[in-house]
């Protein structure tokens, strides 16, 4: 008989860990299964009818939220002291990559005992097929033949100013018939009721304006799931510029669509990504990226061998089978010892 399992995630929003429970449910369902803070793990303990808990902590909440007072710093203490203790009351705990493992055990010293179990997010890859794309005829100018593209929100944790420094060096780096051929695109999520993003996407573009890149850049605010693809298909490399993502689902879209990626050598892209084979880790300075932005110039044929590469990296460690068999372990192994 299959398991009943039971989903709680109390911030349903549209981030990646709202997209990683809605993967795992749909996971589980098709295993014949009936169909994320830790501090409703008590609730569940304390119960009649006890079952036991997975866990799966996208990263410790305590680190995303910010103490910018002391007031907040005294507000927050109880806080972190609640969920730390009730992580700990899980019967199986699982995060997103070998990092956030490491994060989650510098972060609650008292579970030093605990060694989190990693369970990479998938790619839905039916939302990527698509038997026919556009060009990027209305984004890019004619003649523009080697396109960067940049995929993240408007924030300015995401340091998308590293996509427009590196491009500054680029351009010095090539002769002035290289550089014709160049072009950026910087594709983020927008909301104009937040207001950061809509303070960023100015600072972006000023800083284009100041160091006369402005010409060789299209701003994309927000897209549809349709350019995304188009984008992905298009373009020969991906920036990926944010440190310390605790994942980053979007280097695994790009190389599941055979567009190679350029990322900062921390977080999640250190497991994604295979330097050299699958595109380049680099830290996190204007002239690293630029020399392997470079690359794609002086060899065009990259994008083919690599992107290759890429795609075959996904299906083999990212794709929905491969989540689906390892989350279906944890809960028969839960199942099976209680």
């Amino acid at each position: 008989m299959e398991p009943t399992v039971l989903f709680i995630h109390p911030d349903l929003g549209i981030g990646g860990a709202e997209r990683l429970v809605v993967d795992a449910a749909l996971a589980l369902k098709s295993r014949g299964c009936k169909v994320q803070v830790s501090a409703c793990i008590p609730v569940f303990k304390l119960a009649r009818n006890w079952k036991p808990v997975l866990f799966y902590c996208h990263f410790p909440d305590q680190l995303l939220t910010q103490r910018v007072s002391m007031i907040k710093k005294i507000y927050r203490a109880p806080i972190d002291w609640l969920e730390e203790k009730t992580t700990g009351m899980a019967d199986c705990i699982v995060v997103n990559s070998k990092f956030t493992a490491k994060i989650f055990q510098e972060t609650f010293s008292s579970l030093s005992h605990i060694q989190p179990d990693v369970l990479y997010p998938s790619l839905n890859v039916r939302n990527f097929e698509c038997s026919f794309f556009d060009d990027l005829s209305e984004l890019v100018p004619v003649g523009r033949e080697i396109v960067f593209l940049s995929i993240n929100r408007y924030e300015r944790k995401k340091n998308l100013t590293l996509a427009l420094k590196s491009l500054c060096a680029l351009q010095a780096n090539l002769n002035f018939s290289d550089w014709k051929k160049i072009h950026l695109i910087v594709a983020g999520g927008y909301d104009e009721r937040v207001r950061e993003n809509i303070e960023h996407y100015q600072e972006l573009k000023n800083f284009a304006e100041e160091n006369e890149i402005g010409n060789h850049i299209t701003f994309l605010r927000s897209f549809s799931d349709r350019q995304k693809l188009n984008l992905f298909h298009n373009c020969t490399c991906i920036l990926y510029t944010p440190s310390n993502e605790h994942f980053g689902i979007v280097p695994v879209e790009a190389m599941y669509m055979h567009c190679p990626v350029i990322a900062v050598n921390s977080g999640g892209p250190l497991e994604s990504v295979v330097n050299n084979v699958t595109g380049f880790l680099c830290p996190p300075n204007a002239e690293a990226f630029a020399d392997a932005m470079e690359k794609f110039v002086k060899n065009p044929s990259l994008k083919t061998t690599m992107g290759k590469s890429g795609h075959a990296r996904v299906l083999e460690k990212f794709s929905a089978e491969a989540f689906t068999d390892q989350i279906y372990h944890f809960v028969c192994k839960l199942t099976e010892y209680n």
